[in-house]
Formats: C-alpha cells, sequence, structure tokens
C-alpha cells in the first residue's frame, strides 16, 4: 500500500483545509487520519481541558485541540528535548503547530516529566496516546496512571494491538518485539523500550482505582510504522552479538518471521481504552 492509495477521510479533509496544517507533507496527512479517529472514540467535548502524557511532535494533540474547540484547552507534555526527533524535530513540529490557528489553544512542556509536572488543575481527560512503550519500567507507567487518577476525571489510552489479525500486521509484531528486547541489552532512547498488552494496561488502570467504561480498536492497518519499524529492526540485527544465546535464537526467529512475511507490511492496529 502506498501513500498515494490512501484515500483520506472526510473529517481528515476539513481539517486540512480549516487549519492549513500538514498540507504538503503527505506522511504526517496519513498519520492524522488516525489520530482523528482515536480522538473520535476518546469522545471529547468542545470546551474541555485535556492533558496530554507524551505529546512528542503533536501528532495527536492537534487532533485533541480540533475536537476541545476555541474554547478548550490542551497541555502536552514529554521528558524528551525540543531538539529529540526525525525528520522534524520535536521543537519544530510544535512550532509550526503554534503557528496556526489552533496553536491558542495548546501549551507544550518538553524535558518534563509528569513525576515533577505540578498542578492544581483537574483536567475533564488525561490522553495517551502511542506513548506507553517508550517506558523503560512497568511502575514507572503504574506510577503515572496513580498520579493521573487524582487530577483528572477521566483516562483516554491508545497504543498498538498487539493481537494481529492478519498476517500481513506480523512483520510489524515481530519488529517491534526485536526493538523492545534490543532495548534490553543495548541501552537507547528509541520509541520501543517496552511492549504492553492491552490486558496489561487494563490491569493497571484498575489498580490506579480507575474504572473501565470503554475498549475498541482502530484500523490502522495502513500507517507507515509497520514498515518503519521493520527497517529500523533489520537495521540493528548485528547489534545482538551482545546478547545471550538464548535471546540471539529467540530473536533470529522473529527475524525469519519477518523475512518471509508478505512484502505488503502492514502496520497493527490500536486499541483504545477509556477510564473514569
Amino acid at each position: 500500500m502506498t501513500l498515494k492509495s490512501i484515500e483520506l477521510s472526510e473529517s481528515t479533509l476539513t481539517f486540512l483545509s480549516t487549519y492549513k496544517l500538514f498540507e504538503e507533507d503527505e506522511v504526517q496527512q496519513v498519520q492524522l487520519q488516525h489520530r482523528l479517529d482515536l480522538v473520535k472514540e476518546f469522545e471529547i467535548k468542545k470546551g474541555m481541558r485535556i492533558l496530554e502524557i507524551g505529546c512528542g511532535q503533536g501528532d495527536t494533540t492537534v487532533a485533541l485541540a480540533d475536537a476541545v474547540g476555541e474554547e478548550g484547552k490542551v497541555i502536552g507534555i514529554d521528558n524528551a528535548s525540543r531538539e529529540y526527533g526525525a525528520p522534524l524535530t520535536l521543537g519544530q513540529a510544535t512550532d509550526m503547530i503554534k503557528k496556526s490557528t489552533l496553536g491558542e489553544r495548546i501549551t507544550f512542556h518538553f524535558e518534563m516529566d509528569f513525576d515533577a509536572f505540578g498542578t492544581n488543575e483537574v483536567f475533564d481527560i488525561a490522553v495517551l496516546s502511542h506513548s506507553s512503550w517508550y517506558f523503560k519500567r512497568p511502575g514507572d507507567l503504574l506510577r503515572y496512571f496513580k498520579k493521573l487518577r487524582k487530577i483528572a476525571k477521566r483516562i483516554c489510552f491508545a497504543e498498538w494491538d498487539l493481537n494481529f489479525t492478519d498476517l500481513n500486521q506480523r512483520a510489524h509484531f515481530c519488529a517491534a518485539s526485536i526493538l523492545a528486547l534490543h532495548s534490553n541489552f543495548v541501552n537507547n532512547d528509541g520509541n520501543i523500550q517496552n511492549l504492553f498488552h492491552q490486558a496489561q494496561i487494563q490491569e493497571m488502570l484498575e489498580q490506579a482505582n480507575f474504572c473501565i467504561e470503554k475498549q475498541c480498536i482502530v484500523n490502522a492497518m495502513y500507517l507507515q510504522d509497520g514498515q518503519w519499524e521493520t527497517s529500523y529492526a533489520n537495521s540493528i540485527r548485528k547489534e545482538f552479538s551482545v546478547a545471550p544465546p538464548m535471546i540471539q535464537t529467540m530473536v533470529n526467529s522473529y527475524y525469519e518471521l519477518m523475512k518471509i512475511s508478505n512484502d505488503n507490511k502492514q502496520s497493527l492496529n490500536s486499541f483504545v481504552i477509556c477510564a473514569r
């Protein structure tokens, strides 16, 4: 599947024409479409005040800002620096967003660990969208949930769904597994440090005293991430020479599965959990 073959939805086209963002960036347009689909499942209402954890380059932030309207507010925080990221850094991407008509509704805080984030405000919704795999330790994510329980009325969570349903998604699953194992043996700041299954996230939310109210799956097969992660996984194969033999055997099995996968490598879907 190529970018040219992906038909943008009416909501995506409306967003692009309204805010004049990503007009020349086909990759970002496709990413935007998925974020708009996620935010639709979050059931955001006009005027809401949203806190987004792990906002990155603002992919989901802009969809949230659109949903809350002119009277709403979105605060995005990320522990990465403005210089992190490619092809655009976080700073470059979010500076463009701030210059748009959505900019007045959004505040970005970088190099901000949520543990150090102080506020007296109670947010209508806290959002974690495709940010949980960055966590190096599961306990850190649980601690975030417990803190959010105190400052947010509701939480909306989205992440890749490991329970792939199409063989064309297998390569993305294998690549993600390889990269998570890689992070255990080579210290890095890559996108994947841990893999969390939907059931694990549900359990942690319940441990933090959230009550699950909604779960669903959102199609993401058309996204480019599966191809990106597969390519990156192939590029670091030699680095597993320092891993224990049993890990090397497991990783090599994943690489073989990736190699025999259909050339039409598609992304995993996303799961959504909403709780209050």
